[in-house]
């Protein structure tokens, strides 16, 4: 008798979200197996950032259930998915810019404690976290950042310190919304081999609009066009698609996948 297949980390089913008249995500169903980088792609407007909003618990969806590691996770709120091991970084920073990049990741780390803003004054002080905040920084790339202010940092740095802010709250799950924005091309390839380690250790959804990154990294692709899931499997199944090809990928030139 086969072996059951295990139970994905993240699934969706029939989600529904709309604007007014304006159906943002149409009846989607869609799962993310744990280990995996999954890609989603698609043109602007098709609803990719109202689908990671609804993952994250920012948005609440019309209809439709969110379950993560087999709970029921659709009306829990955002701090509730992040205690359970949820984390996003934004396709616009959202960093505390007159903090410095060690203070900043000390924050989400004792958020993800449990603790009060309002005993920020003595968990700045406090060892633990600001070990565990510049463990956090090694990672991505950015020990030797710790103290310098978020302001000073180029745009590139300020992206791996979005990803050092996410890992302090121990995801599971790590969302990631275009973490190549902006990034030029030095920045954008440090960011790929960043990615290309995290996914050994974090489950990864990733939103991106460079073909060339996600076709490097995505384990599985996602191709939504107005709120619908048109395609879904391996890169190179995806690249061959003629729906896909007419609706997004056209004459974007894709790069064959490397390591």
């Amino acid at each position: 008798m086969p072996e059951p297949l295990p139970e994905p980390l993240l699934r969706v089913e029939n989600l529904v979200r709309r604007f007014g008249g304006i159906v943002a995500t149409d009846n989607l169903s869609i799962e993310f197996a744990r280990g995996e980088l999954h890609a989603i792609i698609g043109p602007n407007g098709a609803g990719k950032t109202t689908l990671i909003s609804q993952l994250i618990g920012q948005l609440r969806p019309s209809t439709g259930s969110i379950r993560f590691a087999g709970e029921d996770i659709t009306h829990l709120p955002a701090w509730r998915r992040s205690r359970l091991g949820l984390a996003r970084s934004f396709q616009i920073t959202s960093l505390l810019r007159d903090f410095t990049a060690v203070d900043n990741v000390a924050l989400a780390a004792q958020a993800r404690d449990g603790h009060s803003f309002r005993f920020w004054g003595n968990a700045r002080k406090e060892k633990q976290l600001r070990d565990a905040a510049q463990s956090a920084l090694a990672r991505v790339g950015l020990g030797h950042r710790g103290e310098a202010l978020v302001s000073e940092l180029s745009h590139g740095e300020q992206r791996e310190l979005e990803l050092a802010v996410a890992l302090a709250t121990k995801p599971q799950l790590l969302l990631l919304d275009e973490p190549m924005a902006g990034l030029g091309a030095t920045e954008s390839s440090r960011m790929v081999k960043l990615l290309a380690d995290l996914r050994r250790e974090v489950t990864i959804i990733l939103v991106e609009h460079d073909m060339n990154a996600v076709f490097a990294l995505a384990d599985r692709i996602t191709v939504l066009v107005y709120g619908r899931i048109i395609a879904s499997g391996a890169p190179a199944a995806i690249r061959l698609n003629e729906e896909v090809k007419r609706a997004y990928l056209g004459d974007q030139h894709v790069v064959t996948r490397h390591g």
